[in-house]
């Protein structure tokens, strides 16, 4: 295991905060949710932390709150030493999110953060056309930002029904240079759950399930072998 877990309980922003544009009231919604999630954080860092090294890790409107923890506590700051790496997931990340923060480039990078956004091999949705191509994107298969995409021989393992069994190869993927979200390859015969879907949000982990714990151990072991641990 590459580290003990600790997962923030809070409330969460109802799905019409995403579907009504910058309201006020949509606002007040992910202020709200947030707030409790800076809580959590503050008190594992007054209670728990004692020094150690932080992997942060989400999802969907999770990431959201994570971009936003990563700005107040990490960017620029000393906490940001303590940061083996951000998997920021399911949410779009622009260029310039982050002052200083960088994108991890390699498998072993540390203090740097990752971000994808999956979607069937083909499908560009209206509204991350209109990004323009402000986002960042890493491939899990590959931990890299470059082209060519990575075959399914790269993917150690998916879960795709539930946590048993676990699927080796099932799946490849690659970065979409102008969108920069993640195209995936569906192999034949995948189940209906995953092959009729063109957004692939809720299997952001699911499909990279192997890779992505193995590289959280990879990075574990780089920072400390760098920077060691106060145990």
């Amino acid at each position: 295991m590459a580290c003990r877990i600790f997962a923030p309980r809070y409330r969460q922003a109802n799905l019409k905060a995403f579907l009504t544009g910058h309201s006020e009231r949509a606002q007040q919604s992910l202020d709200l949710a947030y707030t409790d999630v800076r809580a959590a954080f503050q008190y594992y860092l007054a209670h728990e932390n004692h020094g150690r090294p932080i992997i942060i890790a989400s999802h969907s409107q999770g990431s959201l709150h994570a971009i936003r923890l990563l700005k107040e506590f990490f960017d620029g700051k000393p906490l940001g030493k303590q940061l083996v790496c951000a998997y920021v997931i399911g949410h779009r990340i622009g260029k310039d999110a982050f002052a200083q923060l960088p994108l991890c480039r390699s498998p072993s990078a540390t203090g740097c953060f990752v971000g994808w956004r999956s979607f069937r091999k083909g499908t560009i949705p209206p509204e991350v056309k209109e990004e323009n191509g402000n986002s960042v994107c890493v491939n899990p298969l590959t931990w890299s930002v470059e082209q060519p995409a990575a075959g399914a021989d790269l993917n150690h393992g998916a879960l795709i029904a539930g946590f048993n069994p676990i699927t080796p190869h099932f799946a490849g993927a690659g970065v979409e240079p102008a969108s920069q979200i993640l195209w995936v390859t569906m192999p034949a015969g995948a189940p209906d759950r995953v092959s009729k879907l063109k957004n692939l949000h809720v299997f952001d982990y699911n499909l990279f399930w192997v890779n992505i714990r193995e590289n959280a151990q990879q990075r574990v072991n780089s920072f400390l072998s760098t920077k060691g641990v106060l145990r």
